[in-house]
């Protein structure tokens, strides 16, 4: 099933930063750099209960917050029953998850795996200097980066319409930051924000109507079109695009944008933790002759055998 974030979690989110400044990644001093912090705890985990009678067992995931350039995480605490079992891995580079097994359950007992993740989100600079950036050359890119040249769900990259989008928009801009930025500005002009139901850059871009998502979508998709790698960042209710060019010396960094509410090119103010970076994921379990890659890494859990237990995902801030 596809995500959908409202606009609700934008508004209500409350912000509350404090002073930090470091380089976004050591050795790369001309790339983005991490201005003030925000510090949250987050609660993230599932529990059954064997409402219908004995279960026979389960395996399933959950993403969780992970360490990026702008983010360092840590769990500070685990409550887990003695009927599951948890681990942690991280899939396509992307996305990290709770990896959680289950055994039997006996008829009216609940289980849970639940962690308490104490995160460190910094906000991203804008670069000084935009001149020195350049498109990264194509047959240069790694395996890992060239996935961001291709479609992903609801990321229709290879569709004419946006292969014919991408030669015209920013044809007459030298500077490949400019040429970025058009991109940008022309999915903001023609794509009027409105929420509902995701529906991706294609159907965006012919009713001219989406919200963030379908703006992030057409922006990637354009992106990806003209050879720039692009991809989707997820926080809790919202999601926005980053892009990637390379500096005079070769080494490439990522940007990111508000492509919904507030223009942000280059840097952004957000301090809400990623959950995810990337938008082609494929699942680390599935049901019978399900294959699909999917757009968002969020919950699932297979239950074994016929009786189908209450299950209940969490992924909430808490109080320190």
């Amino acid at each position: 099933m596809w995500m959908k974030f409202g606009v609700i979690g934008m508004l209500c989110w409350l912000i509350s930063v404090a002073p930090a400044s470091a380089q976004f990644k050591k050795g790369e001093p001309e790339g983005p750099k991490v201005g003030k912090s925000q510090v949250t705890r987050w609660r993230v985990g599932v529990e059954v209960t064997a409402s219908g009678g004995a279960c026979l067992g389960g395996n399933g995931y959950i993403s969780v917050p992970a360490d990026w350039p702008e983010q360092e995480v840590n769990i500070v605490d685990e409550d887990v029953s003695s009927e599951m079992k948890i681990g942690y891995s991280t899939i396509a580079g992307g996305v990290k998850v709770m990896n959680v097994k289950m055994g039997r359950l006996a008829a009216g007992a609940k289980a849970k795996a639940i962690a308490i993740f104490e995160v460190r989100r910094g906000t991203i600079l804008p670069p000084e200097d935009t001149d020195r950036y350049v498109l990264p050359e194509v047959n240069k890119l790694s395996r890992e980066l060239r996935q961001y040249l291709s479609h992903s769900p609801l990321i229709e990259s290879r569709h004419p319409k946006i292969r014919d989008l991408a030669k015209r928009i920013g044809a007459d801009k030298e500077k490949a930051w400019d040429k970025v930025e058009a991109i940008y500005d022309w999915v903001r002009e023609n794509v009027k924000y409105q929420n509902g139901p995701i529906k991706g850059a294609l159907a965006a871009l012919k009713d001219g109507t989406g919200d963030c998502e379908e703006l992030t979508s057409l922006f990637i998709a354009i992106c990806r079109a003209a050879d720039i790698p692009a991809r989707t960042v997820w926080v809790p209710g919202h999601c926005y695009p980053e892009f990637y060019l390379c500096d005079e010396e070769g080494a490439g960094h990522w940007f990111p944008c508000q492509a919904a509410g507030t223009r942000e090119f280059g840097g952004i103010t957000e301090t809400r933790p990623v959950l995810q970076k990337g938008d082609n994921i494929r699942p680390p379990i599935k049901a019978k002759g399900q294959n699909e890659r999917r757009r968002y890494l969020d919950f699932d859990m297979i239950i074994t055998g016929k009786v189908r237990p209450q299950v209940r995902s969490y992924r909430e801030q808490v109080a320190e």
